[in-house]
Parts: structure tokens; sequence; C-alpha cells
């Protein structure tokens, strides 16, 4: 498949000056709902991957292929730009290059390299950052990886939190003199962190784990913010459903009595029911 149209529209959104949420999405038919409400961009957090292919906490467990081959399934289903966590590239500065390697093939549009110390060290009981030299390698292997110019690498950091903010803005200017096309910053800011930081720096910024007051969309734009997560409701609103629909079959309830069932029409839609029926007849008849 090709996979650079998506990332070139992923390149317009960060490239605009509005801010947009993502739609959060974990498998092929929660991309193509995204897709099919008007999402303009997917998202696919490492958390995700761990709750969806293992049914485990976000401890770093999970492993590149396994989050690679997801995100291909989701990729395949459609068309929508995706972006996703890669969290600290699976290791160090090789693995990075590695990781890039893998989801550049599975299709994403933008991945992010982010600089916490992870897994977490026995005995650490606060999350940690690697040190600046390590981080600066770690862009400079993801950016020298990747083979696609149009894939967007996308520094990550969560230092303003941990460090403090005068460390997490020498980390975004040295990702950005890295030459990464934007910046992600992990929670823990507020409105002044955010415009010191946006006097600071030149290419698009993205936010997550935001507080109420960093949710206006027009402030956020004007402080070149272009993409903002929501978290990942969809996900929790899925175990919620199962959960629910599982518990009631197994009281008694009767199938024709539950509720909050798609309907067939549905159905046929988010499974391309009307792509298959259509080569369908003309491949087998």
């Amino acid at each position: 498949m090709h996979w650079t149209d998506r990332r070139q529209r992923y390149r317009t959104v960060i490239g605009g000056t509005a801010c947009i949420h993502p739609g959060s999405v974990h498998d092929a038919i929660s991309a193509r709902i995204a897709e099919e409400l008007g999402f303009e961009v997917g998202m696919f957090a490492g958390s995700i991957a761990s709750f969806t292919v293992l049914g485990a906490p976000d401890l770093i467990v999970l492993t590149l292929t396994e989050f690679a081959d997801q995100a291909y399934r989701i990729n395949r289903a459609g068309a929508l730009p995706l972006m996703v966590d890669a969290d600290h590239g699976y290791g160090n500065a090789l693995n990075v290059m590695r990781t890039v390697q893998e989801l550049e093939t599975a299709g994403v549009a933008g991945l992010m390299i982010e600089d916490t110390d992870l897994p977490r060290a026995f005995g650490e009981t606060r999350p940690t950052v690697i040190s600046l030299d390590e981080g600066i390698g770690k862009m400079r292997a993801a950016l020298a990886a990747r083979q696609d110019s149009e894939l967007v690498v996308i520094g990550r950091t969560s230092s303003p939190l941990i460090t403090g903010l005068a460390d997490g803005i020498k980390r975004l200017k040295a990702y950005q003199a890295a030459g990464v096309d934007a910046l992600f910053i992990a929670g823990g800011i507020t409105r002044q962190d955010l415009d010191a930081i946006a006097a600071e720096v030149t290419i698009p910024l993205m936010l997550g784990g935001v507080s109420a007051d960093l949710q206006d969309k027009d402030y956020l734009a004007s402080r070149g913010v272009r993409i903002a997560l929501q978290g990942h409701q969809p996900f929790s609103a899925a175990v919620k459903a199962t959960y629910d629909t599982l518990k009631a079959l197994r009281e008694g309830t009767r199938p024709s009595g539950l509720q909050g069932i798609a309907s067939s029409e549905l159905m046929a839609k988010v499974t391309r029911e009307g792509d298959y029926k259509s080569w369908t007849e003309k491949f087998l008849t």
C-alpha cells in the first residue's frame, strides 16, 4: 500500500493555523468510525496498544513488533492519517532507528519519540528523563532512519513536569535544532508555561493530558498548538459496553433485550460490507 498521501494530509494539518483534536483509535473498526465521522487525524497511543494487544497496563511490556502490527492493521483499514506514540523507541538510539523503520513500513503518518527513561528502573518511584545529549541522539537517529521524507517525526517530552519548565524549554529547543518536525509536550503545563514555550520554539506543538484551562482550541492555535489530545475514552467506552453486554447475557438477559447494540446498518458500514458484496459479484460470479 502507498502511505505518502496520508502523511501529506497530516503535514497539512500541522502546517495549518488551527488546533484539532485527533480521534483516539485502537483497531480497524474504530479507525473506520473516526474516518467516517470526519476526524482529520487518528491517534494510537502506547497505553491503548498495551490494553488492546496484551490486556496489560502501560508499563512498557509491549514489544515493537506487537505495536507495529496493530498500527498496520489500523492503517490498512482505511485512509485516516495515523499518529502514534512510539514511547522511548523501545531502547537506545539504534532501537529508535528500528522503531522508525517498522512504523514507517506499517503506514503511520507521524510518530513520537520521547525522552522519558523507560522502562522504569528498579527502585525508581518517579519518572525520570534521559540526558539531553541522549535525547538529541534519539531524535537524530529517528530522522536518519526514515525513508519517506513526508513521515513526521515528533520529539516528545514530559520534562516540564519532571524537571521543570526551564529544562523543558531547553530540551524542546534542542530537539527543534536537531530537525524534528513537531514537538509534543505530555501534560503538566499551565497557560503561562505554554506562553513561555511558544515564545521559544517555532515548529508545530502538540499537547496531551491538558487541564481545563488549556482546552480552548482558539487559544491553543494562537500558541502554535496544532494537535491537542483529549484522552482515550473510546477504548474505555468499548470496554464498558463489552462488560455490560456480557454481564447482561450471563445474568439471563435475552439477546433481543440488550441495549446499545450496533444496528445491522452500522455494522455493514464499518465492515465495508458493500465493498465486499461488490467484489464478490465482480470476481466470484
